[in-house]
């Protein structure tokens, strides 16, 4: 390079073009990395929408400008040089893309993981993200980099059009979190770090359950035309005593629940989003299965549901004598599997007993 040459901008990966992958690359951008978007064999449509200049069809803004698009096919070529991978796929698809990438990404410094949810092994144990991308590199014979689990209070379309956001980085290495988190940080975007991964990853799909709980009484209220506040108020003050209470069954800390990770995500995740849409639709009548096959048809993934399977089955192997201090996780199971009326379940569930 020639002296007086600008440097090369730092290059981050972004695995996954749906709604929280193309919205991240607005900071990544604004901070000044260079940034790749790959999308799965699921999300041709979305990065054809992109390169015809478009808005993004899940957060209707425009993407980053600058933002090199690359599709499944290219995967190592997105990976190529990369010194930050994003992790930014459904929780399903986790641990498939992290096995395919394994190879191309052992060489970059971290993986920013952004899914939301758990994964069972081969035996049925129910692990958090981070130890299955680990297990999926190892699978392939290879090292992963350091995972830093993000979470906090961060809906899509307002990460990518810019709007004030504040995040949460955790990671084993809390120092790697905070100058990751440094270096990705603009006047909009903002990341505490912490060393506390195992709560931001018990707390990232938890309150996407317990905002199908607060949706159902936004429902009521709309098909009622009246207010159901107060109901609405003793779930969320319920979900986060469950929250805290999870996070710490697992081996996260109190604070990382009550903090951006836990009560921000939750607050912001029972205003507007899929799962709180998902309990709407349950509290203005439709069944709990009619509801998810709508949302599925629009190409509208509940994260919650899974996520509320799979948190049960974790509270059975870890805790089973936990089960009477979480009356709202049985709830919403309940609710769910259309077992009674959704809005008895949380009154019993939620309100002081009489």
């Amino acid at each position: 390079m020639s002296a007086g040459a600008p440097a090369r901008p730092r290059e981050v990966a972004i695995l996954g073009a749906g709604a929280m992958g193309s919205a991240l690359a607005t900071p990544f951008r604004d901070a000044g990395w260079g940034v790749r978007l790959w999308g799965t064999w699921l999300d041709d449509h979305l990065l054809a929408a992109c390169r015809a200049g478009e808005p993004h069809p899940r957060t209707g803004v425009p993407l980053a400008p600058g933002t090199r698009l690359f599709t499944a096919a290219d995967l190592d070529a997105a990976l190529d040089g990369a010194e930050l991978v994003v992790l930014a796929v459904a929780s399903g698809g986790v641990e498939e893309v992290a096995r395919r990438a394994a190879p191309a990404m052992a060489g970059t410094r971290a993986v920013l993981l952004t899914s939301k949810g758990f994964a069972p092994d081969a035996a049925g144990r129910i692990r958090l993200l981070p130890e299955a991308v680990r297990a999926a590199a190892a699978e392939r014979g290879v090292t992963p980099p350091p995972v830093i689990a993000v979470g906090g209070p961060c809906k899509a379309n307002e990460v990518a059009a810019g709007r004030p956001t504040a995040a949460v980085f955790a990671a084993a290495d809390r120092a790697l979190a905070a100058e990751v988190a440094k270096s990705v940080a603009t006047p909009g975007y903002r990341a505490e770090s912490s060393a506390d991964e195992v709560g931001v990853e018990v707390c990232a799909p938890m309150k996407n359950v317990y905002a199908i709980a607060l949706g159902v009484a936004d429902g009521r209220s709309e098909r009622d035309g009246t207010p159901w506040h107060d109901l609405k108020a003793a779930v969320f003050a319920k979900a986060v005593g469950e929250l805290v209470l999870l996070t710490e069954l697992v081996g996260g800390r109190a604070d990382t629940a009550v903090g951006l990770a836990g009560v921000g995500d939750l607050e912001v995740t029972g205003l507007s989003g899929r799962n709180k849409v998902y309990g709407t639709r349950i509290g203005r009548g439709e069944t709990a299965r009619a509801a998810l096959a709508a949302m599925q048809g629009a190409e509208q993934t509940v994260e919650g549901v899974p996520a509320a399977a799979l948190a049960a089955r974790l509270v059975d192997q870890r805790a089973p004598d936990a089960w009477p201090r979480l009356p709202l996780l049985r709830a919403v199971r309940a609710i769910l599997a259309d077992e009674h009326d959704p809005v008895e379940l949380l009154v019993e569930a939620a309100l002081p007993q009489h």
